[in-house]
Formats: structure tokens, sequence, C-alpha cells
């Protein structure tokens, strides 16, 4: 099920008015999640300082803002430049509950999307020289990791809410297609809190942006001093669900096409497969870290030609169970702008953060 207003920036009266009843369960979330901040921030509750750097990529809106592949992205630069590193995820939507995973070793896998969920084996390809570990507590994955890995900075994937283990750089991403939204906490709105939370950012990445004017001078007001970069999503080639040779995202021009996705936003999707050049005749749109099950895919509209679907989905399909569809799956990269910059600011920050825990 989808709730259209979760993603709208502007609002009728008659919307507003129809959207009332969820004022208060709006308000009474955004409390809690500013209580539970409030408490770490205050020192009544301590976060858990590990021995070595931290570096959080997270968000504050739901769905997808683009922090995955920013987490991963900035994971790699810090391989590059020689830092030991492990990536960690709390494995949304994992079916067994171990206290840690290892994902990968930074060379071969060693679980399965159903262990371990989509979006850890998302960042495991987009940066395989890296560790991947899962855990609802991040702490016991960031000490799994030193002592497997021997990890000097740990990157958590989502982390902007998850106040357990202390970190030295706040990293948040702002999808510049929802923005802010509507200013609302979930779920009247699609913020998992309250904008002031912003203050607590030390970098803020609009990815696929620009912001509105609006929102960029908001934000600008609640971070003044935060690191700003651009970053956007892009196609970078498609290949068989069953595996094979990346063909150009230019192979997409002129096809007749159908969606298969179980994302926060598919309406992302859609823009990009148009932006290439095809025709969207069809989708199968489901709820988010969706389970694929065989019949999802079984009985494909037989008019359409090829179906495209995203790299987080297709680790939990098979190709045998579209029978004999043509099922692609789009794979994208992130580029981000001034990008030696920003890998030189988070490299100092990192020298510069003390060993103990932030308030």
């Amino acid at each position: 099920m989808r709730f259209p207003w979760l993603e709208k920036r502007e609002e009728s009266v008659a919307q507003r008015v129809a959207l009332l009843p969820l004022e208060l369960p709006a308000l009474v979330y955004g409390a809690g999640a500013a209580l539970n901040r409030g408490l770490y921030r205050r020192g009544w509750l301590r976060p858990r300082r590990l021995s070595c750097r931290v570096v959080s990529v997270g968000g504050i809106a739901a769905g997808g803002s683009g922090k995955t592949p920013l987490a991963a992205w900035v994971a790699r630069e810090l391989r590059k430049r020689g830092h030991r590193v492990a990536l960690l995820s709390r494995g949304y939507g994992r079916k067994r509950r171990e206290p840690v995973v290892i994902v990968s070793d930074g060379k071969h896998l060693h679980s399965s999307p159903e262990l371990a969920g989509d979006e850890p084996f998302l960042l495991a390809s987009h940066a395989p020289d890296v560790p991947v570990l899962v855990a609802s507590d991040r702490g016991l994955a960031g000490l799994r990791a030193i002592a497997a890995f021997g990890a000097e900075v740990l990157v958590l994937d989502d982390g902007f809410q998850h106040h357990r283990l202390a970190r030295d750089v706040e990293i948040v991403a702002l999808d510049g297609g929802l923005g802010l939204g509507n200013g609302r906490t979930l779920p009247r709105g699609p913020l998992r809190e309250p904008m002031g939370s912003l203050r607590r950012a030390e970098a803020i990445a609009v990815i696929d942006g620009p912001l509105t004017a609006a929102e960029d001078s908001r934000v600008q007001r609640l971070s003044p001093s935060a690191y700003r970069l651009q970053a956007a999503r892009r196609p970078v080639g498609l290949r068989s669900l069953g595996g094979g040779p990346l063909a150009p995202p230019s192979s997409l021009a002129g096809l007749r096409v159908g969606l298969l996705a179980g994302i926060a936003r598919p309406a992302s999707l859609r823009r990009s497969v148009e932006a290439l050049g095809a025709r969207v005749v069809a989708e199968r749109f489901f709820r988010d870290h969706h389970a694929w099950r065989p019949r999802d895919v079984r009985d494909l509209e037989p008019g359409v030609s090829t179906w495209i679907t995203t790299e987080k989905d297709a680790v939990k399909m098979v190709a045998a169970w579209a029978g004999g569809a043509d099922v692609r799956v789009l794979s994208i990269e992130l580029e981000v702008e001034a990008a030696d910059a920003f890998a030189e600011w988070l490299e100092q920050r990192l020298r510069g953060a003390p060993l103990q825990a932030r308030r």
C-alpha cells in the first residue's frame, strides 16, 4: 500500500482537512523521536564508544533518499585512501535474528538476503572490497568488524537514528525529489524525526537535486556550518536477471517496458527508465523491502517485451520465476560532485575526532 501524501511538498486545503486525523499520531511520533535523541544528547543515556572511528550515513526522511549508495561510496573512498573500513547495516526485513551476520568479508559473500536483508547485499555489490556486517545493534557489529577485519573506520548505513553507537561524523542524505516533503513527521509526512535534528548533521548530501529554494534556505538555517555536497544516481547499464554482460543504458531507447519493484519510491525508477527513452506500459509495484516470491513475477503481461527491476529487488529474485520473460536489472552508480574535496574533508574530520562519545 502506498501513501501519496508522504511524497507531496504542497497540499490543497481539502487535502489538509482530509489528513487532519493523522496530526495527533504525527505529533506523538515526532515527540518520541525527539525524546529518544534528547536522552542521548543530554547524557541520560550513553552511546557505546568503540576503539575506531565511526561515520554515520543516514536520512531524516523515510524511504529511498540515496543513503545506501552514499554509504557504499564513502566506504569505497576511505578504502582507496588506505583505511581499513567495514560497512554496518541493520538488515531491515531479514527473517532471522542472529546477533551479527557477516554478509561479505570484502572478497566473498557469506550470507543470503533472507538472513541479512536486501540493502546489505546492495552495499556488498557497490563496495566489493569492504566487509559488510549486519546487526540490529551496530555496536555489536562494530566489535566483530574490529576483531575479524581490523576495522579502523566503521561506516553506518542508515545510522542517523541509531543513537546507541557513538559516531565521529554525521552525514545526512536528502533526496532532491522529495526534500523535506511537507515538513511533518510520520504518518502525516515523510520525516522520521522533526527537522530540528538536522542541527546535528556535519555534512548534508543532496542527491538528485537541487532542493527547492525554500528547502535549501531552511536547511541552511538549521545547519549553517554543515559541509554541503551534491550527488546523483546515474544508470550505468542493464544486465539479465540471470546474469551475463552489462548492456549500455541506451539499449532501452524505444522499448515498451514494464517495471518490477518493491522500493520506497518506485516513481524514481519510472523517471530513470523514461529518461533513457523507454516507454513504461506496465507496472508491478510492491511495498519497500518486499520479499519476492515466484507468484510475484509469474504470468507477466505478454505484450511487454522487457521488464526492468532494481538491483535491490534483483538480489531476492530467481530468474526461473519469470519463465521466458526478459527481466533486466538496472545498475545505478552514485556520482559525487567535487568528490576529492569531500573525501579530504572527511579524512580531516576523522583525524581530528576524539575517541570519546559526542554529546
